[in-house]
């Protein structure tokens, strides 16, 4: 049986890019144990780079499940995974651009936008991964996710209202709508008004609510700051358009959002007012991708 330790920093959104592999991994080894641990602080750290003895709990866990992979995300885990793997023999991955060297780790899997070199210990990757999964369409479905201001967009309230008036008003769908903890309460309040359509804000979604919907839902709407929704949706099968957000200034991230119209996997609201139809990707799923790549090297 083989094990893969994730190293986690609490934070939902790293921890989401690690199970999504993961989850991609067991699918494929069904018998495949995962761990999850925290980082060592950075004297734990120089202690196990020195030769120090693991921390009783890690040495316990590694008696019970030896793990033959160590996955990271955030910048935080990544001295942890060099040090354990260093220190275990075992192989390290990282799901971004490394803080350290990527020659460092024994793979990385880096999104496209960030530009990565090309290595055999390099996969780019379209977008972060994440466990999203597709499950049977609900027909004439649609869900549109709205996010709020952040540091690359400004938050054009009118805009944003009159992008999706036009949406509600020429394509008719059965239209749930759902914000982030970004959203305005300004934005709030407008999307309480809206006629014909169910709104559900985010502090009344349960844990695996909006995964739930992205699998049995046709279209998303995702506005342009949310990044990681665009491929979430993608990845949960469904046909993506993107809302208009003004930038705050051209980013690596928006540039592969615009990536994505180029070749026609997602459609920009400019592009949707031509044709009044959202164009489907087809299967996107990232993480299949590299957990087949993982087994055709051996890892596991």
């Amino acid at each position: 049986m083989s094990v893969v330790w994730i190293i986690s920093d609490g934070k939902q959104g790293h921890f989401n890019q690690s199970l999504g592999l993961c989850d991609a991994l067991q699918r494929l080894r069904p018998s495949l144990q995962v761990e999850t641990i925290a980082p060592f602080t950075p004297h734990q750290n120089m202690l196990l780079a020195m030769g120090f003895a693991l921390p009783d709990e890690i040495s316990t866990l590694h008696t019970q499940a030896p793990p033959s992979m160590i996955v990271c995300a955030g910048h935080s885990t990544h001295f942890t995974a060099l040090t354990l793997g260093w220190r275990l023999k075992v192989k390290t991955l990282v799901l971004m651009k490394p803080s350290f060297p990527p020659s460092w780790f024994d793979l990385c899997l880096i999104p496209a936008h960030d530009q990565p070199t090309s290595a055999r210990n390099i996969i780019a990757t379209r977008g972060a991964l994440n466990p999203m999964r597709p499950d049977s369409k609900k027909p004439n479905t649609g869900i549109i996710l709205i996010g709020g201001p952040s540091k690359h967009h400004h938050w054009d309230e009118q805009s944003l209202f009159d992008q999706l008036n036009d949406i509600l008003t020429k394509d008719q769908q059965d239209w749930l709508i759902t914000t982030s903890r970004r959203t305005p309460d300004s934005t709030l309040n407008r999307l309480y008004a809206l006629q014909n359509v169910t709104f559900v804000p985010h502090t009344k979604t349960p844990q695996g609510w909006l995964a739930a919907q992205l699998a049995t839902t046709e279209y998303a709407w995702v506005t342009a700051d949310s990044v990681s929704m665009v491929y979430e949706a993608l990845t949960a099968g469904c046909a993506v358009g993107v809302l208009d957000v003004q930038e705050r200034q051209s980013n690596r991230l928006t540039r592969g959002i615009q990536g994505l119209a180029e070749e026609g996997t997602i459609t920009l609201y400019s592009q949707w007012t031509q044709k009044l139809q959202l164009s489907k990707s087809g299967v996107f799923n990232e993480a299949d991708r590299c957990a087949e790549e993982i087994l055709k090297r051996g890892w596991l």
